[in-house]
Protein backbone atom coordinates (compact mmCIF):
# COMPACT_ATOMS: atom_id res chain seq x y z
CA UNK A 1 0.00 0.00 0.00
CA UNK A 2 1.25 3.47 -0.86
CA UNK A 3 2.27 5.30 2.30
CA UNK A 4 1.43 8.68 0.79
CA UNK A 5 -1.71 7.55 -1.03
CA UNK A 6 -3.41 5.99 1.99
CA UNK A 7 -3.03 9.09 4.20
CA UNK A 8 -6.24 11.12 4.37
CA UNK A 9 -6.16 14.81 3.43
CA UNK A 10 -7.69 16.98 6.18
CA UNK A 11 -9.87 19.85 4.98
CA UNK A 12 -9.36 23.00 7.11
CA UNK A 13 -12.24 25.26 8.04
CA UNK A 14 -13.05 27.90 5.42
CA UNK A 15 -12.19 25.56 2.53
CA UNK A 16 -14.99 24.30 0.28
CA UNK A 17 -14.37 20.97 -1.47
CA UNK A 18 -16.61 19.69 -4.28
CA UNK A 19 -16.65 16.67 -6.56
CA UNK A 20 -18.59 17.21 -9.84
CA UNK A 21 -18.37 13.98 -11.81
CA UNK A 22 -14.74 13.63 -12.89
CA UNK A 23 -13.71 17.12 -11.70
CA UNK A 24 -12.50 17.81 -8.18
CA UNK A 25 -12.50 21.47 -7.09
CA UNK A 26 -11.25 23.32 -4.02
CA UNK A 27 -12.22 26.87 -3.06
CA UNK A 28 -10.61 28.94 -0.32
CA UNK A 29 -9.74 32.50 0.59
CA UNK A 30 -6.71 32.57 -1.74
CA UNK A 31 -8.36 31.19 -4.88
CA UNK A 32 -10.14 28.34 -6.56
CA UNK A 33 -8.47 25.31 -8.14
CA UNK A 34 -9.87 22.35 -10.05
CA UNK A 35 -8.36 19.03 -11.05
CA UNK A 36 -9.56 16.00 -13.02
CA UNK A 37 -7.99 12.88 -11.48
CA UNK A 38 -7.29 9.76 -13.52
CA UNK A 39 -10.53 7.84 -14.21
CA UNK A 40 -9.33 4.77 -12.30
CA UNK A 41 -8.75 6.76 -9.08
CA UNK A 42 -11.73 7.26 -6.79
CA UNK A 43 -11.81 10.40 -4.63
CA UNK A 44 -14.08 10.24 -1.58
CA UNK A 45 -15.11 13.25 0.51
CA UNK A 46 -16.31 12.63 4.07
CA UNK A 47 -18.24 15.74 5.09
CA UNK A 48 -18.68 14.64 8.71
CA UNK A 49 -14.96 14.36 9.50
CA UNK A 50 -13.81 16.87 6.82
CA UNK A 51 -11.39 14.39 5.26
CA UNK A 52 -10.60 13.50 1.64
CA UNK A 53 -9.37 9.99 0.79
CA UNK A 54 -8.14 8.52 -2.48
CA UNK A 55 -8.92 4.88 -3.25
CA UNK A 56 -7.23 2.81 -5.95
CA UNK A 57 -9.00 -0.04 -7.77
CA UNK A 58 -6.21 -2.66 -7.68
CA UNK A 59 -2.52 -3.18 -6.94
CA UNK A 60 -1.01 -3.01 -10.43
CA UNK A 61 1.97 -0.72 -11.06
CA UNK A 62 0.11 2.18 -12.68
CA UNK A 63 -2.59 2.25 -10.01
CA UNK A 64 0.02 2.38 -7.24
CA UNK A 65 1.82 5.26 -8.96
CA UNK A 66 -1.39 7.22 -9.58
CA UNK A 67 -2.58 6.64 -6.01
CA UNK A 68 0.20 8.65 -4.37
CA UNK A 69 0.25 11.23 -7.17
CA UNK A 70 -3.47 11.96 -6.94
CA UNK A 71 -3.35 12.29 -3.15
CA UNK A 72 -0.33 14.62 -3.32
CA UNK A 73 -1.95 16.85 -5.97
CA UNK A 74 -5.14 17.13 -3.90
CA UNK A 75 -3.17 17.90 -0.72
CA UNK A 76 -1.24 20.64 -2.57
CA UNK A 77 -4.50 22.15 -3.82
CA UNK A 78 -6.00 22.24 -0.32
CA UNK A 79 -2.80 23.71 1.13
CA UNK A 80 -2.50 26.30 -1.67
CA UNK A 81 -5.94 27.85 -1.16
CA UNK A 82 -5.23 28.22 2.58
CA UNK A 83 -1.64 29.55 2.38
CA UNK A 84 -0.27 30.45 -1.08
CA UNK A 85 2.96 28.86 -2.28
CA UNK A 86 5.96 31.15 -2.66
CA UNK A 87 9.19 31.03 -4.66
CA UNK A 88 11.95 33.61 -4.31
CA UNK A 89 14.55 34.25 -6.99
CA UNK A 90 17.60 36.49 -6.90
CA UNK A 91 19.49 38.04 -9.81
CA UNK A 92 23.27 38.37 -9.54
CA UNK A 93 25.52 40.16 -11.98
CA UNK A 94 26.59 43.70 -12.80
CA UNK A 95 23.75 45.47 -14.60
CA UNK A 96 21.38 42.48 -14.29
CA UNK A 97 17.89 43.58 -13.24
CA UNK A 98 14.18 42.89 -13.51
CA UNK A 99 11.24 45.25 -14.02
CA UNK A 100 7.51 44.61 -13.91
CA UNK A 101 5.11 46.35 -16.32
CA UNK A 102 1.58 45.19 -15.54
CA UNK A 103 1.57 41.43 -16.19
CA UNK A 104 4.88 41.44 -18.09
CA UNK A 105 8.21 40.70 -16.42
CA UNK A 106 11.21 42.23 -18.22
CA UNK A 107 14.65 40.77 -17.55
CA UNK A 108 17.93 42.43 -18.48
CA UNK A 109 20.49 39.71 -17.88
CA UNK A 110 23.42 40.36 -20.19
CA UNK A 111 21.81 39.71 -23.56
CA UNK A 112 21.58 42.35 -26.31
CA UNK A 113 17.80 42.37 -25.97
CA UNK A 114 15.47 42.48 -22.97
CA UNK A 115 13.66 39.21 -22.24
CA UNK A 116 9.92 39.78 -21.68
CA UNK A 117 7.86 37.06 -19.97
CA UNK A 118 4.09 37.06 -19.43
CA UNK A 119 3.12 36.34 -15.82
CA UNK A 120 0.65 33.41 -15.94
CA UNK A 121 -2.85 33.67 -14.49
CA UNK A 122 -3.01 32.72 -10.82
CA UNK A 123 0.61 33.74 -10.16
CA UNK A 124 1.45 37.05 -8.49
CA UNK A 125 4.86 38.56 -9.18
CA UNK A 126 6.36 41.13 -6.79
CA UNK A 127 9.73 42.90 -7.11
CA UNK A 128 10.93 44.25 -3.73
CA UNK A 129 14.00 45.58 -5.56
CA UNK A 130 15.44 45.21 -9.04
CA UNK A 131 17.48 42.09 -8.19
CA UNK A 132 14.91 39.94 -6.40
CA UNK A 133 11.66 38.37 -7.57
CA UNK A 134 8.92 36.89 -5.36
CA UNK A 135 6.30 34.63 -6.97
CA UNK A 136 3.17 33.60 -5.05
CA UNK A 137 0.05 31.68 -5.96
CA UNK A 138 -2.37 28.98 -4.89
CA UNK A 139 -1.30 26.55 -7.65
CA UNK A 140 2.03 24.97 -6.68
CA UNK A 141 2.66 23.70 -10.22
CA UNK A 142 2.11 27.11 -11.85
CA UNK A 143 4.34 28.93 -9.35
CA UNK A 144 7.14 26.36 -9.65
CA UNK A 145 6.95 26.21 -13.44
CA UNK A 146 7.10 29.99 -13.86
CA UNK A 147 10.03 30.16 -11.42
CA UNK A 148 11.83 27.52 -13.50
CA UNK A 149 11.12 29.47 -16.72
CA UNK A 150 12.57 32.65 -15.19
CA UNK A 151 15.66 30.78 -13.92
CA UNK A 152 16.07 29.14 -17.34
CA UNK A 153 16.51 32.52 -19.03
CA UNK A 154 20.00 32.84 -17.47
CA UNK A 155 20.94 30.01 -15.09
CA UNK A 156 23.82 30.76 -12.71
CA UNK A 157 27.20 30.06 -14.28
CA UNK A 158 29.98 28.38 -12.24
CA UNK A 159 32.86 30.84 -12.85
CA UNK A 160 31.55 34.19 -11.63
CA UNK A 161 28.16 33.06 -10.28
CA UNK A 162 26.23 35.48 -12.51
CA UNK A 163 22.65 34.65 -13.42
CA UNK A 164 19.23 34.02 -11.91
CA UNK A 165 19.04 31.61 -8.98
CA UNK A 166 16.59 30.51 -6.32
CA UNK A 167 17.05 32.22 -2.99
CA UNK A 168 19.53 30.22 -0.94
CA UNK A 169 20.60 28.08 -3.92
CA UNK A 170 24.24 27.04 -3.72
CA UNK A 171 26.19 27.43 -6.96
CA UNK A 172 29.35 25.37 -7.08
CA UNK A 173 32.18 27.60 -8.23
CA UNK A 174 35.07 26.60 -10.51
CA UNK A 175 38.58 28.03 -10.33
CA UNK A 176 39.05 28.91 -14.01
CA UNK A 177 42.16 29.09 -16.20
CA UNK A 178 44.20 31.50 -14.06
CA UNK A 179 44.37 29.02 -11.20
CA UNK A 180 45.39 26.11 -13.44
CA UNK A 181 48.80 27.45 -14.47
Amino acid sequence: MSRIGKKPVPVPSGVEVKLDGPTFSVKGKHGELSFAPHPSMKVEIDSETNVITVVRPNDDRQSRALHGLTRALIANMVQGVVTPFEKKLEIQGVGYQATLNGQKLSLQVGFANTIVLDVPAGVTCVLPNSTSIILTGADKQAVGQFAAVIRGVRPPEPYKGKGIRYEGEYVRRKAGKAFAS
